[in-house]
């Protein structure tokens, strides 16, 4: 109930805004070369992305979903998405699951590896920027990574293994160029696009929402976006045509108040306080491959809410 109402309050703040044309300072060529690069991690979305965003993130889910419960693993200046072998020249990400996660990283890399994710046969990397207060790195407190069946449920596949790709814009000047990131506190349902100063006795929290069809070929594109869209309604486009479940990463950080900045990226330098509508997240899929098709058969396409296990939950 909290994460429906959550959505609700986000879905009315955003109705209330339009999507603005991003723009960024110019420099020279070294500059230029360096945001070009770090342009993977940004993104234009279009007033039919925003809306499609925002039907999505409103959208109560009473059943379709599985689940699985990650922790931080690691931190480091790799995206192995986006600078696949360049290790240190991302911003500074919070890694969760897959315990060998780096810049190397390769689908035959991470099944070898080891995860800290309840179950323990989802080998996936999840990256997203780490969260500064004061100065200091915070660890989140967990990571709640949901799996569920809100395009279609009834024809929704697995994610095919190796499949990649990133949402969130880390170049956003203003929060109306993110609408994929929300925050929020813990038991609050007022939401933002950018920083929350959570009271006393609460936490802070993200909501990252992933889109929901993909194309049914490329396990990867040139900015990593291309090869996945975001359903309309209950609708894939045609370019994209097959539906998978969305990834909605709810990470809850054990600080409240202000003094909060991101790792990010600003005319081609990394910072530790960029703002919070700069937030963006990574999935490379590394699952055992039978258990994610038993999990999406039996809780998506079935209709039914699992816990970690892969098994409805007694209602």
């Amino acid at each position: 109930m909290r994460r429906i109402l959550a959505a609700v309050a986000a879905t009315l703040f955003l109705l209330t805004t339009a999507c603005t044309s991003s723009g960024s300072p110019s420099g020279g060529h070294e500059h230029h070369r360096q945001k070009q690069q770090h342009a993977a991690h940004a993104y234009r979305f279009t007033h039919a992305q925003t809306a499609a965003i925002t039907a999505q993130a409103a959208a109560p889910v009473r059943g379709s979903e599985f689940r699985a419960e990650c922790y931080s693993s690691h931190r480091k200046g790799d995206d192995p998405i986006v600078f696949p072998g360049e290790a240190g020249r991302s911003h500074i990400h919070e890694f969760y699951g897959n315990r060998t996660a780096n810049a190397s990283s390769t689908l035959e890399s991470l099944s070898a590896g080891t995860t800290n994710c309840s179950p323990q046969v989802d080998l996936s990397s999840y990256w997203t920027p780490t969260l500064y207060k004061n100065g200091a790195p915070v660890a989140p407190e967990k990571v709640t990574v949901y799996y569920q069946g809100i395009t279609d449920h009834t024809r929704a596949v697995a994610h095919p293994r190796g499949l990649r790709y990133v949402v969130g814009n880390a170049l956003a000047t203003d929060p109306d160029q993110n609408p994929a990131a929300r925050w929020s506190c813990v038991g609050q349902a007022a939401s933002s696009r950018d920083f929350m100063n959570c009271p006393a006795g609460t936490k802070l929290e993200n909501y990252l929402d992933f889109p929901t069809c993909w194309d049914g070929k490329n396990l990867d594109s040139k900015n990593h976006r291309d090869h996945m869209a975001y359903a309309t309604g209950q609708t894939c486009p045609s370019t994209h045509p097959v539906v998978v479940p969305r990834l909605e990463l709810l990470i809850t950080y054990p600080v409240n108040g202000g003094g909060l900045g991101l790792a990010g990226t600003r005319n081609g330098t990394n910072v530790t306080d960029a703002p919070g509508y700069t937030f963006h997240g990574d999935f490379f899929n590394a699952w055992d491959e039978n258990e994610l098709k038993r999990r999406v058969t039996t809780c998506i396409n079935g209709g039914y809410i699992c816990g970690t296990d892969g098994n409805p939950i007694e209602q």
